[in-house]
């Protein structure tokens, strides 16, 4: 399936503004405790971007590894790690020669998801983890306003997140056992009013499913956003601006 290209070169150099104020801080807990529990050696993180998630991971006696397709969000981090420019689905890394591969909300980027999860498998050493965290728009306690407000923003996104029953059989088929799915991390961060304006996740490059969209379709958005903030104010009602997300990690032992 051909799936729809982020312009990562042009976004990364302000990628990392969504990471200020930790709004996604259980899901560097749970790589920690991960970590923790493993204690691997060798970290490879696939989609790594500008390798913010392997930074937290960096500890003496840790080889940390990133790969990237985009050269701009691998330039945004080169002075820390040891990266590399590649595809998930064909990673160029030794077999057996990992202890924990992982991706954080990038699986619905790769072009071959489960090519990537079989590259896992055969990189990892015997007792190796894989894992993958993200989140799925089929979640029935979720809901964005992203989604109310931009049309097709959901529908892209369901047909390029893969659900995660489907994640936990293709661990199952690359033979990883002891598979476990946990919530890592709930955000419930509604924008009331006009304060919805100044959400970072509404700049256009801000987020994929915002950067996906023509500057036209862009711009109606805002506009609906501007409309239905107008005719709250004018019946003297406050308009809610719902954003309320589930972050999971599923596991897998090589």
């Amino acid at each position: 399936m051909d799936r729809p290209r982020v312009d990562y070169d042009r976004v990364a150099p302000g990628y990392n503004r969504r990471f200020v104020g930790g709004g996604t801080r259980g899901v560097g807990l749970a790589l920690g405790a991960l970590a923790r529990e493993l204690r691997p050696e060798r970290i490879l993180e696939v989609g790594c971007g500008t390798g913010h998630w392997l930074a937290e991971l960096a500890a003496a006696g840790r080889r940390l590894y990133g790969l990237d397709l985009s050269a701009g969000m691998l330039a945004q981090a080169r002075r820390r790690l040891r990266l590399v420019r590649g595809r998930a689905g064909r990673l160029p890394f030794a077999s057996d020669g990992l202890d924990l591969v992982y991706c954080v909300n990038a699986i619905h980027h790769f072009d071959d998801p489960r090519g990537f999860v079989h590259e896992a498998g055969r990189l990892l050493r015997p007792g190796g983890r894989l894992a993958v965290v993200g989140s799925d728009p089929r979640a029935a306690e979720d809901g964005w306003y992203v989604y109310d407000y931009f049309p097709g923003t959901y529908e892209t996104d369901l047909a390029r997140f893969p659900p995660w029953d489907q994640v936990r059989g293709w661990l199952a088929e690359a033979g990883f056992g002891g598979i476990t799915t946990r919530t890592v991390e709930e955000i419930h961060d509604p924008k009331v009013g006009r304060a919805v304006l100044d959400d970072p996740f509404l700049v256009k490059d801000a987020t994929s499913q915002l950067t996906l969209l023509s500057d036209e379709a862009y711009a109606r958005g805002l506009a609906r956003i501007r409309q239905a903030l107008a005719a709250a104010e004018a019946a003297g009602e406050t308009q809610t601006f719902q954003a309320d997300l589930t972050m999971t990690m599923v596991t897998g032992v090589r």
